[in-house]
């Protein structure tokens, strides 16, 4: 932020919203900004319950009856839990509203600082909360005033929202006309699914193919393929999520894996189903078990220009 204060302030806005670009989720932030002027802040940041057992991945806050900030701690060993509710804490989900002046001060501040990490959670809110009006906003869905859905980027919760989204009713609903996604997408062919031999059968069951894919002769089942995906023949995918590019060769065995973008995974490549073997390997695994596989990992040097 702090390096692009020139082009922020040429922009003259009297508020900026500043937005976590790891995160999976639906807001109107124009609700947010809002509640921001109307009561009067300085800072405002998107908060959402967590469960203590995850609560030391996010900055923790306590709040008073009115939402306004009274302590945070960045990543704490021991999360203090919310009154009322011990199992669970209350975590920033990294989206801020900033008066824009204070954001200018609080920037420039924190830059002169020699031992900050130049970080806002570690840095900027605790040091703010004491002498500003710092508010925290809840993050709530609008129709039923629950708490929305919001997953936050690691492998694991990365791979969990893409096996959400093949479900019959996802909570996050690409299909919802009343909101929809919109994103700049390549004009591709339409999904193919070829041969229907009795043991080379192009199918997919409870997944959901992107265009440009081919699956030749293979079987995809409760999976999620981004576009321009080739499986080859003979090859089983399951529980697994993978990004545009891919050439899957034959008779490989995909199971719970994440594929990065451009990967050319080899021939009879098993993949899932032995941890111990895919760590030897140099893949790597979440804590949850998820395989993940980057083109570096296989000896496969690319720049990725998309």
């Amino acid at each position: 932020m702090y390096q692009n204060l020139d082009i922020i302030r040429n922009h003259n806005s009297e508020y900026v919203l500043v937005l976590a670009g790891d995160h999976v989720y639906k807001m109107d932030y124009g609700a947010m900004v809002a509640h921001h002027v109307r009561v009067g802040a300085d800072m405002t940041v998107d908060c959402i319950e967590v469960g203590l057992e995850h609560a030391g991945q996010f900055g923790i806050m306590s709040a008073d009856t009115e939402n306004w900030i009274c302590s945070f701690q960045e990543k704490p060993e021991q999360a203090e839990p919310l009154p009322g509710h011990p199992s669970h804490a209350l975590a920033s989900m990294g989206i801020y509203v900033f008066n824009s002046g204070f954001l200018f001060e609080q920037l420039i501040k924190d830059a002169d600082q020699l031992r900050a990490t130049h970080d806002f959670g570690k840095d900027i809110i605790p040091d703010v909360i004491i002498n500003y009006r710092v508010m925290a906003y809840p993050f709530r869905d609008v129709p039923g005033g629950e708490q929305a859905y919001w997953r936050v980027g690691t492998v694991d919760a990365f791979w969990a929202a893409n096996q959400e989204l093949i479900g019959v009713t996802p909570p996050l609903n690409l299909y919802d006309e009343s909101w929809p996604i919109w994103t700049c997408q390549e004009q591709l062919p339409p999904a193919k699914l070829v041969f229907d031999d009795e043991e080379r059968r192009g199918m997919a069951v409870d997944s959901m193919v992107s265009s440009g894919c081919v699956v030749s002769g293979a079987t995809v089942h409760h999976s999620l393929l981004f576009s321009n995906v080739r499986i080859n023949s003979y090859t089983y995918v399951k529980d697994s999520v993978i990004l545009p590019d891919v050439d899957v060769g034959r008779n490989c065995r995909i199971h719970r894996s994440i594929i990065d973008r451009r990967c050319r995974l080899p021939e009879d490549l098993t993949l899932g189903l032995d941890p111990r073997a895919d760590t030897k390997r140099g893949f790597y695994i979440s804590e949850g078990g998820v395989t993940l596989v980057t083109p570096e990992m296989l000896n496969q040097e690319i720049h990725h220009v998309r």
